[in-house]
């Protein structure tokens, strides 16, 4: 009986062993991954023929949000996908434009492209506009006692932290002017603080920005402190445009009925300029199509409000109009009025 039972004891075991293992060969051969399907491979490459990214900017900065208001209303499931791209700013994303793969549209700062004047002369061939998207207007804000910008000269002017449009822009606009400053780069509320303790020979700060600017609608300021003029002359018309600041942008700084001469920065939604019909060419120019077409979404409630001062045929001074975007805005043209 003993060895009946240990034989049979001995089956069972091994059937269950068995057992076991036929289990887990099932589990095994389920969580291994199985071979797409043909449907699945079709579906993946239309996606990837028709997304395009789009290098923006900081987190915390306006590019950025337009670029997620741009995607979510240009994208078109399978037929169109656009992924906004956290960048170190505007200013960098000129070198993403040239050199990233995946990279088919940047918002960048129009003078940005002065930094490669010299390795890459024939720049603006490389690089169209799609977009004017605003103006970045420059504001230079001093310290009680200075009354021009050549008083600034050898004196501690500060211009936010590298990677910010006014660390980029700011010394090659005091560059242009000819005036020779002591240039900062620590964050502006620090210097703003400086400024107004009267610390750390601080004279000016100088913000580069759509305005109004926060800091200056709610900080307090004692009589002296300004916003010194900046004119518009030949020295910046290849990138700039002409701008003021008035009592409606900053009604405690601004005497009602003044206007602040100054010079704005246009900050641009470009593309690389490929080859018409090649296939990165017809990514952006559905991009454009969606993008042109629906610009009166935008421009409605839930999305920034820069969107309704946005004027699809405004130019880009130094920069040639994409094809695609130059021929969407000719169609509108063609088009007879709409009746009333």
């Amino acid at each position: 009986m003993t060895r009946i039972f240990v034989t049979r004891l001995l089956i069972a075991l091994g059937a269950a062993a068995l057992c076991a293992a036929a289990g887990a060969q099932q589990v095994q051969q389920a969580a291994r991954p199985q071979a797409p399907t043909q449907s699945y491979e079709a579906m993946r490459e239309k996606v990837n023929a028709w997304t395009v990214g789009l290098a923006a900017g900081l987190i915390e900065g306006a590019p950025l949000r337009l670029a997620a208001e741009m995607a979510r209303v240009a994208d078109d499931g399978p037929n169109l996908l656009v992924l906004p791209i956290v960048t170190r700013g505007p200013t960098e994303n000129v070198n993403a434009l040239l050199y990233l793969k995946g990279v088919d549209l940047a918002i960048v700062n129009s003078d940005a492209l002065d930094e490669y004047k010299v390795d890459f002369p024939d720049i603006r061939r490389h690089i169209a506009y799609l977009l004017n998207l605003f103006p970045s207007e420059l504001h230079v804000f001093v310290r009680p006692g200075i009354k021009s910008l050549q008083d600034l000269a050898g004196k501690k002017v500060n211009f936010n932290t590298r990677g910010t449009a006014a660390a980029y822009s700011g010394p090659l606009m005091f560059s242009r002017l000819g005036i020779d400053i002591e240039k900062t780069f620590i964050p502006h509320p620090v210097a703003l603080q400086q400024m107004k303790k009267g610390e750390g020979d601080m004279a000016a700060v100088v913000f580069i920005t759509s305005k109004p600017v926060e800091a200056f609608l709610r900080g307090k300021w004692e009589g002296g402190f300004k916003f010194l003029p900046v004119p518009y002359d030949n020295r910046f018309e290849d990138y700039y445009l002409p701008a003021t600041l008035e009592s409606a942008d900053y009604p405690a700084l601004v005497a009602q009925g003044e206007r602040i001469e100054t010079v704005s920065v246009p900050t641009v939604l470009v593309a690389y300029n490929w080859p018409a019909g090649s296939d990165r060419y017809k990514r952006v120019e559905r991009f454009t199509d969606h993008l042109f077409g629906r610009i009166a979404k935008l421009q409605g409630a839930g999305f920034d409000a820069k969107w309704k001062t946005i004027n699809l045929g405004a130019t880009v001074p130094g920069l040639p109009r994409f094809p695609a975007a130059q021929e969407w805005l000719d169609r509108q043209a063609q088009k007879p009025p709409t009746k009333p």
